[in-house]
This record gives C-alpha cells, structure tokens and sequence, in this order.
C-alpha cells in the first residue's frame, strides 16, 4: 500500500473529527435533557421551522426515516414536539416543536454555539477553517 496513511488520510480525519466533536457537544444537552444524538438532529432541525415532515428531516440530517420517527417518539414522549398528521397529504407526518421543546432549545443553543466557540479558539484561521469546511460540504452537496 504504497503511500497511504489511514492517519493522513482526509475522509477518515474529517469521520474522525465529526465523531469527536458530535461525542463532545452530546454530552452537554445529555447530561441536561436526556437526549440523543439523533433527538438533538430533530429538534435542532425543527428550531429553524415551525412545522417540518419527517421526510423533510430525513433529507436534512442523514438519519433513516426509522431513525427519525422513533427520535421523534421519544421526543413526543417527553412533551418536546408534536407530531400530526399533515393536512394535505395524510401520509405526511408534520413535528413541530412544544413550548417545553422550545425552551430547551433555547437553553442548549448557548451551549452548543460556547462549545463552537470553544473548538475554534483551538483553530489558528478560524474563519479560513469555517470557509473549508463549508467549500466541502458545499462541494460535495451534488455528489452525496
């Protein structure tokens, strides 16, 4: 295997780097709320909507339909969203977020955006990473 280190080797930096990073900012509104990684994709997702599909959020977040419906009954569950039944396509299942469900949201953002500040102030060019980062998903938006 001429030439290739696994440690040098960008895709797997950048799964290792989302992993660790995912790992570190979970613990916080873990240890807070209870909730998962796969919670945190809903309702963070359902911060920037009033109403969304779990088609929608599927797309969105990279999780499968199941992955997403079942976060979204546990988030049910604790009175963080609601789910209703979409009223032009009753196949669609719409979740929006509770008063209870904002509110923690409004108090794990300040925590996630400190725990952003916290990784970047590790970073020498913070706004030259954030640019590469986002070339790179943007880049390879069309592909994936």
């Amino acid at each position: 295997m001429a030439d290739f280190r696994l440690d040098d080797f960008l895709p797997w930096q950048l799964a290792e780097l989302a992993d660790r990073v995912s790992r570190g900012l979970s613990g916080l509104y873990r240890d807070k709320f209870g909730i998962s990684v796969a919670e945190w994709r809903v309702v963070a997702h359902l911060s920037q909507a009033e109403k969304v599909s779990v088609r929608e959020i599927h797309a969105r977040v990279r999780m499968g339909k199941w992955q997403v419906s079942r976060a979204a009954q546990r988030l049910e569950s604790r009175g963080y969203i609601r789910k209703r039944t979409g009223r032009t396509d009753r196949r669609l299942v719409e979740l929006s977020l509770t008063p209870k469900g904002r509110a923690m949201v409004n108090e794990i953002i300040p925590l996630a955006l400190e725990y952003e500040k916290e990784l970047l102030a590790r970073v020498s060019g913070k706004r030259e990473a954030k640019d590469l980062i986002r070339s790179l998903l943007k880049s390879t938006e069309a592909s994936n």
